[in-house]
Formats: C-alpha cells, sequence, structure tokens
C-alpha cells in the first residue's frame, strides 16, 4: 500500500477505533512492597502474554574500566541458579511453546518472555529466581568473557561502517557515558572478573530496581497475585544513584578518520541535540522528531528525493534521533557516497540539506506527510504486544514516566514549520557537530592492528 494511503488508513483508524491508541487503553499500575513496579496492559485479541523485567542499568552506568559489565551479565543470566541449572531456563520456556531473549542498552538491560496466556507463572518464577539467585560461577564468567569478545571482533571490530560509528561516539562524546560502546571496550571485557560481576549483579539487579511489564490475554487481578507470590519475598538492594555524567558544551566542529580494511566509503555526521529528558522547552525533541521525517521518512523524505534518486551523490543514506534517551542525544546523518563519489562530497550534500532547514520553512503539505506518517507508524506498531511492552518499559527505566505516552501523537501534530526551523538553527549547528569518516583500505591487504585503524582525531 503507498505510504499516504497508508498514513490516511491509519489516521481514520485511530480516530474510530480508541483501542488502537495505547493512551486509550488501561494500563494497571502498583509498586509491590520490595520496590518492584509492575505494569499491566490487557490486550485480549489473542491468547498470548509477553512478560518483560526492566532493569534500570545500562553501559551509561558503567565507570572507566569496567564498560561492558552490563552486556556481559546478561549473557550470565542464563548460566543457571541453585533451582534453575544453566541452559534449562531457555529448555523450559521452549518446551512451554514459549520465545526468550534479551537486551542491553546504554540506559537499561530487559528480558522478556513471550508465552501462551496460561504458561505466565513460568515466567515469573524464572525470573523471580534469576532476580537474587544467579550463581556467576567462574568457569561460566571465563567462558561468556569469551563469547563477548568474539561477538565484539564479529560485530565491530570486523565490521568497518560498526568500528567507525564505534569510534564517532568516542570522539563526539568527551565527558557522556554514552562514549563507550555498550558491547564494552575488548581490554575492558577481557578483564572483569567474577568479583565485578558479583558486585554489579548484587546492587542492580533487585526488585526496587526493577520495572515488569506484562502485556496480553491476562487478568490483572490474577497477574497482579501471582507477582506478589513470586517477587514479593526478594529482598531490594540498596542503590546508589550513578553519578551525573552530563556532556560538558562543545565548542567547535569535530573530525575524525577510520583507516580499515572496506569495500566502501562512509560518513557519519553528529548534531548534540535534547530528549525529552534533558530539553529545556518541553516541544522541542518533538521538532526534532519531525525534522527526522522531513529528511528520513521513506521515499519520500528529503535525503531520499534529493541526494539518492536527486543527484545519486549518495548510494544509501539516512537518518536517527532517539529523544527517549536518559541524556543528551545526537541527531546522526549518516551514507555511503554513490560509486565515483567521495565522502567529502556526500558530507556535504548532507550539510547543505541541513542548511535549508536553517533557512526555510518546511512546507504545510510536507509536514502534513510527516505528521501522518508518525501516526501510522504509531498506531500500527500497537498491534504488536511486545512492542508495546517496550514503549512502556522504555520511558520508565529513563526515568520519563509511562504517562508520557497519553500525549505524543498530540504534540507531533502540533509542531509548526517554525519550530522545526528553530530547532535546526539552535540544534543543527558546526558547533554542535562532529563528523567521522571511513577511508577504505585494500581488503586483500594486511590488516593493521586495531590501534593502527584511526589516523586521526582532531577534537
Amino acid at each position: 500500500m503507498p505510504k499516504n494511503r497508508l498514513a490516511a488508513l491509519a489516521l481514520w483508524f485511530a480516530a474510530v477505533n480508541p483501542l488502537a491508541s495505547l493512551a486509550a487503553a488501561s494500563i494497571h499500575e502498583s509498586t509491590l512492597d520490595n520496590g518492584l513496579k509492575v505494569l499491566i496492559r490487557e490486550d485480549h485479541r489473542a491468547p498470548v502474554v509477553v512478560s518483560q523485567i526492566w532493569y534500570k542499568v545500562g553501559s551509561s552506568y558503567e565507570p572507566s574500566g569496567l564498560t561492558g559489565i552490563s552486556h556481559l551479565l546478561e549473557h550470565l543470566m542464563f548460566k543457571g541458579t541453585s533451582n534453575v541449572p544453566g541452559g534449562e531456563f531457555s529448555r523450559l520456556i521452549a518446551a512451554n511453546g514459549g520465545d526468550e531473549n534479551a537486551f542491553t542498552s546504554h540506559d537499561y538491560t530487559a528480558y522478556f518472555q513471550i508465552l501462551e496466556k496460561e504458561r505466565l507463572e513460568l515466567s515469573f518464577r524464572l525470573e523471580a529466581d534469576r532476580m537474587r539467585h544467579l550463581l556467576l560461577k567462574p568457569e561460566d564468567v571465563a567462558k561468556e568473557t569469551q563469547v563477548v569478545a568474539e561477538e565484539r571482533r564479529l560485530r565491530t571490530e570486523d565490521q568497518p561502517e560498526a568500528l567507525t560509528q564505534e569510534r564517532f561516539y568516542a570522539t563526539a562524546y568527551l565527558t557522556s557515558p554514552y562514549r563507550n560502546p555498550i558491547i564494552g571496550w575488548m581490554q575492558d571485557i577481557q578483564s572483569i572478573s567474577p568479583d565485578n560481576l558479583k558486585r554489579w549483579y548484587q546492587q542492580w539487579y533487585a526488585p526496587n530496581n526493577a520495572i515488569l511489564v506484562v502485556v496480553g490475554d491476562i487478568d490483572p487481578i490474577e497477574v497482579r497475585k501471582l507477582v506478589e507470590k513470586h517477587f514479593g519475598p526478594l529482598s531490594p538492594s540498596e542503590l546508589t544513584s550513578p553519578r551525573p555524567a552530563a556532556e560538558i558544551p562543545q565548542l567547535g566542529e569535530r573530525r575524525m578518520t577510520v583507516k580499515a580494511p572496506a569495500e566502501v566509503p562512509y560518513v557519519v555526521l553528529g548534531y548534540k541535540v535534547p530528549t525529552l529528558k534533558t530539553a529545556a522547552e518541553a516541544w522541542e525533541p518533538y521538532a526534532l522528531d519531525v525534522l527526522d521525517g522531513i529528511l528520513d521518512g521513506g521515499s519520500s523524505g528529503r535525503i531520499s528525493r534529493h541526494l539518492i534518486r536527486g543527484s545519486q551523490v549518495a548510494a544509501a543514506a539516512g537518518t536517527s534521533y532517539s529523544p527517549t534517551t536518559r541524556l543528551e542525544a545526537l541527531f546522526v546523518l549518516a551514507g555511503n557516497p554513490a560509486p565515483e563519489r567521495t565522502n567529502s562530497e556526500l558530507e556535504q550534500a548532507l550539510r547543505a540539506e541541513i542548511t535549508k532547514l536553517r533557512e526555510e520553512l518546511i512546507n504545510p503539505e510536507e509536514l502534513s506527510r510527516v505528521v501522518a506518517q508518525v501516526v501510522a507508524t504509531d498506531v500500527y506498531q500497537q498491534d504488536s504486544m511486545f512492542y508495546q511492552g517496550m514503549r512502556l518499559g522504555i520511558l520508565e527505566t529513563v526515568g520519563l514516566g509511562w504517562k508520557r505516552l497519553d500525549d505524543y501523537v498530540q504534540r507531533i501534530q502540533a509542531i509548526t514549520p517554525e519550530q522545526v526551523r528553530e530547532v535546526a538553527r539552535k540544534y543543527l549547528t558546526d558547533d554542535r557537530l562532529t563528523v567521522a569518516v571511513l577511508e577504505p583500505l585494500p581488503l586483500d591487504g594486511p590488516r593493521p592492528a586495531p590501534n593502527a585503524m584511526i589516523d586521526h582525531a582532531i577534537r
């Protein structure tokens, strides 16, 4: 279906069907005596339930020398307790027809199961057990350290664009913990000890540092009874809030180059921008969200129309912006130049698109298209119980609160062309910009040592 027809249908669907909006649905919120927050959302369209446990700890909580410890602990959470031996957690979920996994970010670590609704208690029993009773055997730590180190080699060090992005963030941020990769630096991964992990686990993996999100074909009263049964007896921790880690003001453009074996060049531009958590003006992140859609709203976005299909300076390019991070974020533009074109040409073309946004008002039709796409995405993603839980969990763990869902669409619809131009003028400036370029080395040549891959970094 064409994107404009999809957007129109989504707008109509949201207007006539209140269940299409998560804000219109009832969220049952409660907190156990030990501090565990519980959010339950009924969705009776299928006999399925999604259970997610979110811990308010991620790579941005990690001190120097322990980068990657949150992600390594995520791996070890599947290695067993005295009640559930290693590997048994996943086997039990699979034997009951379920699916499960976990993920770590800068701001949180989360674990989830998707099960037939009658099997929900199994999820609670297993998660409550490993919340406080993980064994962390030295032999398991040694093995998973090797697994994570290999993961880093495959996903970052052997992937030139991922390597460039990692060094880009390390250059863009000086004091923010977002400068460190979620997976950690290799030397830190290989030096984390079992005692380090035990202290990290005991401090952060506690009911008073967690949010349990349950979405599905369930009775909230019965779910609350099961939560109390399995999680209620767990003891809380004494939490120490992470030290403030605000990024210091940037005083000028920063540039850096990565030289590594690669097939094609690559360029990344990033401007420091506020988020819902850090913005001085509440409307600014919504205007940046709209600006993101103006540039990269699918085939109708300016980058696709002007740089890929138009001037053909880019083989591929796009933007990214997350308004729900805990700390100041980056508005990122990145891409590969087309054959016979250069990183410099693509960089200048991307910067020219930013200049237009600073100098000219977007037209009402373009704004209307972006708003319609945002609403369409918002409506259709709510067909996923997992996505519903994700939004609740993210908002809670970063400290915004799930009630921020209530006015998201209305806030986007209220943005004006003048506000889009204002955030572009205020934040998308050269003094807030970091640029990273990948200069490909021959793929069949000798691979340089990791430290030699960075040609220069000018801050």
